[in-house]
């Protein structure tokens, strides 16, 4: 495949790469990561830097503000002009004077990036007291008046709060307050949205979008949600294994790519993967009936009980076999406390019946020989994966507990068969977790389930951490699974693309209540409720379809 760049020696532009290359590595041992890169961005321009984990997205954007380890990186070729200077040879005060100040950036998890014993407002009004030589009474009244304008409600009160109190949307805002403490030039925001329900999302793209032109700023969006990029962008530049392969305008290169590489990406957009007419059980499989799951809040020195949050307040649920039902809504509603409800994974009132038997009656003993029928794949398989186990034995310990008449030799020829099933390979036994990719350890975490050929898959989040097209793969997998083992899947997500190509039926959930249900495209297309229609707007996705 021919890569193709386009010149960066632009002499309108803000910032210019020309021709970067960055290496990581001591001595003889350095790797080059990114190879002869070059792009630019003009004054008030959204430029988008997308493509999958792995491409250089990241490494390129840090290395404007020199933020990688200096004893590890090494920058073989290029140069990166901003201001009239090339900011790879800056000494480290002079960055310094840069960071911040002129050229800012947001993180992917603000939870990560904000100090955990320090309140908001120390971390705050840092770059002023630094970059603006402001006093401490002045720089507090300054981002009080921003975190009013990013939408912190209270921001008097917010402002002494720590991280950990706050949600993270609020975190998110409180990292674009920090950014634009300054009035920077140029914003580079590193998948600011990712970790956000779509709701939010929307809210911070819409934010960061208002402030740039308030602010005159020119931003770099990285991120591999094309979604975002279409709505956000003006211009995008595609990366692939280090190198730019792509750059053009938004409608140019969404309606005529000219890479094969880019036409990939766009691809790997979930399409409809169920077939609405499938031929389903009529009999439930899962039934359950003023199901209620509430958590106590205790106050005082004797943890008194004052009041209680309601997680599931009165569902009823219907899961026929074969059946995919989708349970959507933002973070807080109750998706994933109604799943673990529903497999006796959580403590909970009502009743549970599960292929004509009652589980809510029954003791943690008399559920033990029934668990197999149902499992789960968790949103993150690095840390539902034991990184002390092989693959054999992770894939295998089922069969170990429930299957104990089975031989070695005949765990291990499951495994193998199981192994095949999701597209991984027999030399892949004696791996550990941290040996594979994201998509392969969810393969992993997929084969662990169903090699006890489980009637039910309590799916929670299961693509949310994944690159679009790895999202694809994944989602193709499960489906072909399902038709093959007539299992049904209880999908739990906040992304309405995914399940709209996953999905028969729709459960909308809001503050711990079922607000609609329906089937899938009715619901699409002719939504009843309004926080139902305002999570399809926010979705950036049904006004396309």
């Amino acid at each position: 495949m021919g890569y193709m760049t386009e010149p960066s020696k632009n002499s309108q532009a803000l910032l210019s790469i020309d021709r970067l290359s960055v290496a990581f590595g001591r001595d003889n041992e350095k790797h080059t990561v990114v190879h002869d890169v070059s792009l630019h961005i003009n004054p008030g321009e959204k430029l988008a830097l997308v493509g999958e984990s792995g491409s250089g997205k990241s490494v390129t954007a840090l290395s404007i503000l020199k933020l990688h380890d200096r004893s590890l990186v090494s920058y073989p070729t290029g140069a990166i002009q901003f201001d009239g200077k090339d900011l790879l040879r800056l000494s480290d005060n002079e960055i310094r004077r840069v960071r911040g100040k002129k050229i800012a950036m947001i993180f992917q998890e603000p939870m990560t990036s904000l100090n955990p014993v320090f309140t908001i407002g120390d971390q705050l009004i840092e770059p002023l007291l630094i970059h603006e030589a402001m006093n401490k009474t002045a720089a507090r009244k300054r981002m009080i008046e921003l975190l009013d304008r990013t939408g912190i409600v209270e921001p008097q009160k917010r402002i002494d709060a720590y991280p950990h109190m706050l949600s993270g949307g609020q975190r998110q805002r409180v990292m674009i307050a920090m950014a634009l403490a300054c009035r920077p030039t140029l914003l580079i925001a590193d998948e600011p949205t990712t970790a956000l329900d779509v709701t939010v999302q929307l809210q911070i793209l819409e934010l960061i979008e208002d402030l740039q032109k308030e602010f005159s700023m020119a931003i770099l969006l990285i991120t591999h949600d094309l979604n975002i990029v279409r709505r956000f962008a003006d211009r995008i530049c595609v990366m692939q294994a280090g190198k730019v392969v792509e750059q053009a305008t938004v409608a140019d290169l969404f309606n005529n790519p000219q890479q094969d590489y880019t036409r990939h990406l766009l691809d790997c957009e979930p399409g409809k993967l169920v077939d609405r007419d499938d031929e389903l059980g009529q009999t439930p499989l899962l039934t359950a009936k003023k199901l209620r799951c509430y958590f106590p809040i205790k106050a005082g020195f004797f943890r008194r009980q004052i009041g209680e949050v309601k997680a599931v307040d009165d569902v009823d649920i219907s899961l026929r076999p074969g059946e995919t039902l989708g349970v959507v809504g933002e973070s807080g509603s109750g998706k994933s406390t109604l799943g673990m409800c529903l497999l006796r994974l959580q403590s909970c009132s009502g009743e549970i019946h599960f292929d004509d038997q009652r589980l809510d009656n029954l003791s943690s003993r008399q559920l033990r020989p029934i668990r197999r029928h149902f499992q789960v794949v968790f949103q993150d398989p690095y840390s539902s994966l034991s990184p002390r186990m092989t693959v054999e034995q992770i894939v295998g310990e089922g069969l170990r507990i429930h299957f104990p008449e089975f031989t070695k030799g005949q765990r291990r020829e499951r495994v193998v068969k199981i192994m095949e099933e999701v597209g991984l390979e027999e030399d892949m036994l004696w791996r550990y977790p941290h040996e594979f990719s994201g998509g392969q350890r969810q393969r992993i975490a997929i084969a662990r389930v169903v090699i006890l050929e489980p009637k039910l898959i309590l799916l929670d989040e299961p693509t949310s951490a994944l690159d679009v097209s790895v999202q694809k793969q994944v989602l193709e997998l499960l489906r072909s699974l399902q038709r093959k083992h007539k299992m049904s899947y209880l999908f739990i997500t906040h992304d309405l693309k995914v399940i709209r190509a996953m999905a028969h039926r729709i459960m909308v959930m809001r503050g711990g209540r079922v607000i609609e249900t329906g089937d899938t495209e009715t619901l699409f297309e002719s939504p009843q409720q309004d926080y139902t229609k305002t999570l399809l707007h926010a979705s950036l996705f049904a006004s396309r379809v």
